[in-house]
């Protein structure tokens, strides 16, 4: 065999030989970090763990404008890292989960992100009903809070199925606020307040109570709110949860995109939560 030949036959053999190499690589990586995962959030799950986190999940049109994507696609990674993050936190056995979907104040973004990021909710709500995974594994019940009355035909007969879906699950809650606000909370449950004392013919007298029993989350039987993180390092509440952060909430800033957020990004603000409950 002459040596032009063997050049030829090694330089042929490398890739063949890389390629499983570097598929295993891959796998061994995989396999570390999954069980890497597994073991923190049993070892977190050993300690004090909150009953209610919420979530504003900002840095979606971020995250796309740094990788030269549109802002459906960052909207859509955006999704793919709720789920990740919404089955760390049933896991560690969170009991209520708030998520920010979409700010009433949103509808005053451009016609086309409004319509890719409804359309995105309702496969979300369509997958959710067909597969329901998640939710039903970890007996979450499902509560979309807002003006759902906002929402487009399609979208909202999504959201009533999967509601429907889910009624029955009683081991968890999962609270999607969209189109949502806390001003238009508070004021619903202000008028609800004052409609129920005229329809129960009492004396006008309310109480801080009384617009608690009626925000959209207490009925929907949420704990009080335990933890609210936002990420993307933008530090503002963004009309979210105004009521219900007002007096024992951590409030939690981070610097990651939301769709790069995920169990190493958590696992502080989880051991932050559990040094306090212990001090």
């Amino acid at each position: 065999m002459t040596p032009s030949t063997n050049a030829y036959n090694s330089s042929c053999s490398v890739p063949s030989m890389v390629n499983p190499v570097r598929r295993a690589v891959r796998w061994l990586r995989g396999f570390v970090l999954h069980y890497l995962q597994h073991l923190l959030i049993f070892i977190l799950a050993s300690g004090p763990i909150p009953k209610h986190v919420a979530f504003v999940m900002d840095g979606n049109r971020r995250y796309a404008r740094k990788r030269a994507m549109l802002p459906q696609q960052g909207h859509s990674h955006g999704y793919v890292a709720f789920r990740r993050n919404l089955e760390i936190c049933f896991r560690l056995k969170v009991k209520c989960v708030s998520a920010y979907v979409f700010s009433i104040d949103n509808f005053k973004r451009s016609p086309e992100e409004v319509d890719a990021l409804m359309t995105l909710a309702e496969q979300s709500f369509s997958e959710l009903i067909q597969y329901g995974n998640i939710l039903q594994q970890y007996g979450v019940r499902l509560n979309v809070v807002g003006k759902k009355e906002m929402l487009p035909e399609n979208v909202l007969k999504a959201v009533r199925k999967a509601e429907d879906m889910t009624r029955h699950n009683n081991k968890a809650i999962l609270n999607l606020c969209m189109p949502y606000t806390s001003r238009d909370e508070i004021t619903t449950a202000v008028r609800d307040t004052v409609h129920d004392s005229l329809q129960a013919d009492q004396p006008l007298e309310i109480t801080e109570k009384d617009i608690d029993d009626h925000l959209m989350t207490t009925k929907g039987g949420s704990p009080p709110l335990d933890i609210l993180i936002r990420t993307s390092g933008v530090k503002r509440l963004s009309d979210f949860l105004l009521w219900q952060c007002a007096e024992d909430t951590q409030i939690q800033i981070v610097d990651t995109y939301w769709p790069d957020f995920g169990l190493f990004d958590l696992l502080p603000i989880i051991l932050d939560y559990q040094r306090k409950v212990w001090a």
